[in-house]
This record gives structure tokens, sequence and C-alpha cells, in this order.
């Protein structure tokens, strides 16, 4: 088939190479260069990247314009794809191609809605979640369903692991769509039940509130495990004012309620140290403080830095 890719990162990427592995003829819209942090160089997406190692046709729009409207039209594609692009669509693209244009999104729409599904279904602590590809429409994430495959979600999984168990599904579903918009044996189906819209992840997103139980705290650092991780702030102590990012934790005793919280209230020795939360304790095991090196937690108790009593 004659396909339009709408992509940009290492998640579009692996799309596009299912794509043309199976032969698919294939023009793909990406996001611009980033320039460099220091600003020298601009560097190319991993999608730019791709087609151009592969000789896919590409271009990189900054704004929808009638010339690039004029190109899609022209080149008369069967159907679109979007996976991770990073921008919105405008409504007068969504027709152009043959079957239209459909979107593959991480989650079992309409739950979370957005731009950080992954991330929300693991800090809710649901059990389930899957792939849906659906046709675009004027309204973010909320076009008419047309395939949807669910997977369970481990008490393990982290962000990571999860999305890396969302990718092939995802192609699975893509690959599912495209066979069946080709024969005309696909049927949609409204997007009805619970919706919810998930939200822009920022660095002030991984504070900690120790009021929260150590299953939310827990499932918090699941979900924001690849950024921007979870933190919080020693108001008392010798690291009185530090902030303390936490790279690797455990849950504890999730049933004990506490009178008093964001407490160190234990020390497991050569572990680390034990937190208390509103319900449960947290033990941490690795951490890092700012501008430091990643530590187990036991090196700052052994060095005296930690002790019972701190409070965060």
């Amino acid at each position: 088939m004659k396909i339009l890719f709408f992509g940009t990162n290492f998640i579009s990427k692996e799309y596009l190479k299912a794509l043309y592995i199976d032969h698919h003829d294939i023009f793909v819209i990406t996001k611009s260069d980033k320039q460099s942090f220091r600003g020298l160089r601009y560097i190319p997406n991993e999608v730019k990247s791709y087609s151009k190692r592969n000789n896919i046709e590409f271009i990189q729009p900054d704004v929808f314009t009638c010339d690039v409207v004029d190109v899609i039209k022209k080149k008369f594609f069967d159907v679109g794809i979007v996976v991770s692009y990073g921008k919105l669509i405008p409504k007068n693209i969504f027709d152009l191609p043959k079957n239209k244009i459909f979107n593959i999104h991480f989650s079992l729409l309409p739950k979370y809605r957005g731009a950080t599904p992954v991330q929300s279904s693991l800090c809710n602590g649901e059990t389930e979640t899957g792939v849906t590809s659906f046709f675009l429409s004027e309204k973010l994430d909320y076009g008419d369903i047309l395939i949807q495959e669910k997977i369970d979600i481990d008490i393990n999984d982290n962000f990571n692991t999860l999305l890396f168990k969302l990718i092939p599904v995802g192609i699975n579903v893509m690959k599912k769509t495209i066979i069946l918009l080709k024969s005309g044996s696909i049927k949609t189906t409204k997007q009805i039940g619970e919706h919810s819209i998930t939200s822009i992840l920022k660095k002030e997103t991984g504070l900690l509130d120790w009021n929260n139980k150590a299953n939310e705290i827990y499932n918090k650092f699941r979900g924001l495990y690849d950024w921007p991780g979870i933190y919080s702030i020693f108001s008392f102590g010798k690291l009185l004012g530090k902030r303390i990012k936490f790279i690797e934790i455990e849950k504890l005793n999730e049933n004990l309620i506490n009178s008093d919280y964001g407490v160190v209230s234990s020390i497991k020795k050569n572990k680390g140290f034990v937190i208390s939360c509103s319900v449960g304790e947290i033990l941490a095991l690795k951490v890092q403080l700012d501008n430091k090196n990643i530590v187990s937690a036991w090196t700052l108790v052994h060095t005296g830095q930690i002790v019972i009593g701190d409070r965060l």
C-alpha cells in the first residue's frame, strides 16, 4: 500500500521499520530537527535518520501550508498512519488518503487520552492496558475505534518494561488495521465508557507527597521511571534542603497506618533506609543527591548522612 506516515521518535521508528520490511511504499512526515543542548548543531530525530538510511522520502514541515497539502494530494495515498508524531494534524489533512488517517495510541480508549497514557496507567495502578487504532478527529484522541488489543500490566512493570511490551502489540494492531482497510471489511465503533485525559509531564510531577499511601508512591515510581523520576526534599537532618531522587525502591508493610509520615523510621542494614507513608512504608535502595552520582541508599546511612528521625 501507499502509506503516508507521521512519526518522530524511537517508538515511531519501530513502526516505520515494520512498514518498510513489509515493502509498503512510504512517504514520511516528521518533526523538524532539534537543536543540541549548546545550540551548535541540529540533531535529526530517529524517524528522519531511519528514512535517510533506507531512502524513504520525507519532509519536515513546521506548518501544514498549502504547499504541504498539495504534496499529499498529488501522491494519492491509500492510508495515513500516525505514531508518536508529536504535533496536531489539521482537519483538512484527515480525508486526503483514500482510507483516511488512523492513529496508534497506547491505551484502551477512551481511557487515557493525551500524551502520557503509559505513564498515567502505571501511576494509577491499572492492571491492564492495551493499544487502540482509531481514525483521527478534530478532538484529541476522540475518533472512532478500528481495533483494540489488551495486555496485562505486571506489578513489577515500569514505564520502560511496559512500553516495550506495548510496541510489538501496537505493530500487530497497525498491520491488522491496514489489512482490514485494504479489504474494505473493517468496522468502526464509537468510543464509549469511562474516559480520562492525561497531562504533560514536568519535572515537578515527580515531587512526592508522603501523605500518600506506599502503594500510590510505588505506582508513581513505576510510571515516572524513565522521566522525570520521583524525588523529595529533606526538611530536617544533615541533608536539610537537599533534593534526593529515588532510583530504586520497594514498598513495605502496605497496611501499616502511620500517625507520622515522611520520616526515616528505620534502617535496613546493607540495604537502605525506610520512610513512613500515611499507610505503609517505602524502602529506598538506590538514590541520587543533586549533582551527585547514583549510590546505594545504604551508603548515605553508612556515612552518617541519613539517620532515623530525618524528615522529608
